[in-house]
């Protein structure tokens, strides 16, 4: 069996992919690629490259007889704005080397975009697949770039790529990073331990959000889709629960009644203006039969008991 390369394997999604595929096809069919963040105790197989270098991609996809990418690597919107050119170079240019790899050595390849590719000329409410994508942030940028790469090489050179547009992911496993919609793991953090939450974004701010659980299942039931049934090779709308900041709040005050929020919205505010209230993803529902399994409440109490455990563990 040829292995499985996964790409950014340590970041939000890679440190939930990994396992997932390691529990499906043995630890030792899974290739786990970092750069800066290299998990702790992770068992597996690490190895460790920059996405720029094409040749140190090209020598672990011999080395291991690579036969599919998971291709996670991504500098996020906040992130993106302050090297916009190191975005382009991470974002694009890594892309561009996987998908040649991809044509060179006949792999088949995943890759998310994301709700960042809409913009403010996009229809926010049920945002449909086929839109206007002009996005205000170079993350963005480089996800319609992505995109169109994307299907350029499925129809140029046949390549089996595929791709969902990723709306806010929360996780429990990784601590909140800067970007627009980590507010909300933010704000379960903040809650589970006791602190105050100082909210990035205006109580009535709604995006479209789904629990990680949900985005992985829907990453690898789209990779074991058959290939006819891929209708489209740009990326396919997915969505599951969209809900406010202040709705946010009060689902984790149902089991932490003392948490406390104060919202004070900075330059993110922007950004997640810009961007869809709702998804409309029939199309993905159609093709691929995808389903999700978590709405807000069953994802707040999993995620506030399983940080809960997290934490308490870490304290004794």
């Amino acid at each position: 069996m040829k292995k499985i390369l996964v790409t950014g394997a340590f970041g939000q999604i890679g440190s939930e992919l990994v396992p997932a595929l390691q529990k499906k096809f043995g630890d030792d069919q899974v290739v786990a690629m970092g750069h800066e963040r290299i998990g702790q105790n992770f068992k597996g197989i690490i190895e460790k490259a920059d996405i720029r270098d094409k040749e140190s991609i090209l020598s672990i996809v011999k080395k291991y007889d690579v036969g599919e990418i998971y291709h996670l690597v991504s500098l996020l919107s906040v992130g993106g704005e302050k090297d916009p050119k190191v975005t382009w170079e991470i974002n694009v240019g890594g892309l561009k080397n996987i998908l040649e790899l991809g044509v060179e050595f006949g792999l088949k390849i995943f890759w998310p975009s994301s709700i960042a590719a809409f913009g403010p000329t996009t229809p926010r409410n049920n945002t449909p697949q086929e839109t206007i994508l002009e996005p205000t942030t170079m993350y963005g940028v480089t996800k319609v770039t992505g995109e169109n790469l994307c299907r350029y090489f499925n129809i140029k050179y046949g390549l089996d790529v595929r791709s969902v547009r990723y709306p806010g992911i929360i996780s429990w496993k990784t601590p909140p990073s800067a970007g627009t919609t980590e507010y909300t793991v933010a704000m379960l953090y903040d809650g589970v331990q006791g602190k105050g939450n100082t909210c990035w974004l205006g109580p009535d701010t709604m995006l479209p959000m789904m629990y990680v659980n949900d985005a992985i299942k829907a990453t690898v039931d789209l990779m074991d889709t058959p290939v006819l049934k891929i209708k489209l090779r740009g990326s396919y709308n997915l969505a599951a629960v969209s809900f406010t900041a202040k709705q946010w709040e009060e689902a984790i005050g149902k089991h932490i009644p003392d948490l406390k929020v104060s919202y004070k919205p900075d330059e993110r505010q922007k950004i997640a203006d810009s961007w869809p209230k709702t998804i409309d993803d029939s199309k993905a529902r159609a093709d691929w039969g995808w389903e999700h399994e978590y709405d807000l409440e069953k994802m707040t109490k999993e995620m506030v008991d399983n940080l809960q455990r997290k934490l308490t563990s870490k304290a004794v």
